[in-house]
């Protein structure tokens, strides 16, 4: 209770983190909200940035925690902040004596009520994705976590940096394809149709497999269980059947089977969020905020370790090992090519076709 009550004491976000987020154009991904945030949040507290303080300023265990519980108890508002974005609506205050998930709701949803509390099925289901989401080994965005902080570079950063390669549709964006997947099969008929699209290479099976789980991803079960239990507050999603159905026909068929493609934690996640009211494109940033946990946890280890060094991956270079220069008028068409002439906005060409007078 006192690490919770540490962390809450820790959820109020700087106005110019809240300014910085406003400032960018309604339509912007909550994602990239995300990014701006977290690493503006570094700039509110330069005693514990190494390129003001020194390079062992993080050598204290007490800084460490600091870090840790700021970033932790602020990245709820930091996240409700970006869904405002597209609200329009003001960011509310954190109110005490909430959950951590329940806090999150209250700022996306309570209108600056105070007397409003969420609903506290909804607020456990999210929980428990939370939970679920904290962690999990070396992947991408805990490996650029880790490396941008081998660097001695300030934890705001770090993260920053992990949420951005969490960003992407290959890593974070996972939940998010697997509801157009199913938006785009539509109904439980054409599930044979689209399972032989996915062997004929034109489709892709999004929801299924894991690079460390080679059958039924654990968390996969868990989190079908929570699907019904939100569906019997929210109502039930048509797409449930075909999700369902698609699972059952890929499970039985020996082509995913053979390749050990089981349904993973992104297959139901998407459904759960979508019962929940939260637009598609929010789906990854529910996915960062607990995961930010986990890349803390790891960069910690990181300060820890006597063997850190700035990471320096290694590259095998496959080109020409030696050349002579060639002057850019003698070049051939095919290096000319390289980068190409930039087509010209509507907007630019209007610029164009003024003059100045002098």
């Amino acid at each position: 209770q006192a690490w919770a009550d540490t962390v809450a004491l820790n959820a109020v976000i700087p106005a110019g983190v809240e300014s910085a987020i406003a400032s960018l154009p309604p339509n912007a991904h909550p994602m990239s909200a995300l990014v701006v945030g977290l690493t503006s949040l570094g700039s509110f507290f330069p005693e514990a940035n190494p390129a003001f303080a020194g390079s062992g300023v993080y050598k204290s265990s007490v800084v460490q925690d600091q870090q840790i519980v700021r970033i932790l108890g602020m990245a709820p508002a930091v996240a409700a902040a970006a869904y405002h974005l597209r609200t329009g609506k003001k960011l509310p205050q954190p109110k005490r004596g909430l959950s951590y998930a329940e806090n999150f709701l209250y700022m996306l949803d309570s209108n600056g009520d105070v007397n409003y509390r969420p609903h506290p099925a909804l607020a456990k289901a999210l929980d428990v994705l939370f939970v679920l989401h904290a962690e999990h080994e070396m992947n991408c965005s805990t490996a650029a976590c880790r490396h941008l902080a081998s660097s001695g570079v300030d934890v705001y950063t770090s993260v920053g940096g992990a949420v951005g390669a969490l960003y992407g549709p290959l890593h974070g964006g996972a939940n998010e394809a697997v509801l157009r997947m199913l938006e785009r099969i539509g109904s439980v008929d054409k599930i044979p149709a689209f399972l032989q699209s996915v062997k004929d290479k034109k489709e892709k099976l999004f929801g299924f497999g894991h690079r460390v789980y080679k059958n039924f991803d654990p968390r996969a079960k868990i989190i079908r269980k929570i699907v019904d239990e939100v569906f019997s507050i929210t109502g039930k999603d048509p797409l449930i059947e075909v999700a369902e159905a698609l699972q059952n026909a890929a499970l039985n068929d020996s082509y995913f089977a053979d390749r050990k493609l089981y349904p993973n934690v992104d297959f139901f996640s998407g459904l759960i969020y979508r019962a929940l009211g939260f637009p598609p494109e929010f789906f990854t940033c529910l996915f960062a905020v607990p995961r930010i946990s986990g890349w803390l946890a790891h960069w910690r280890e990181s300060l820890a370790d006597p063997d850190t060094k700035i990471l320096r991956p290694q590259q095998d270079y496959q080109g020409v090992w030696l050349r002579h220069y060639v002057p850019v008028d003698r070049r051939s068409n095919h290096q000319q090519s390289l980068f190409g002439p930039i087509p010209k906005s509507n907007e630019e060409k209007r610029q164009l076709r003024g003059t100045y007078n002098c």
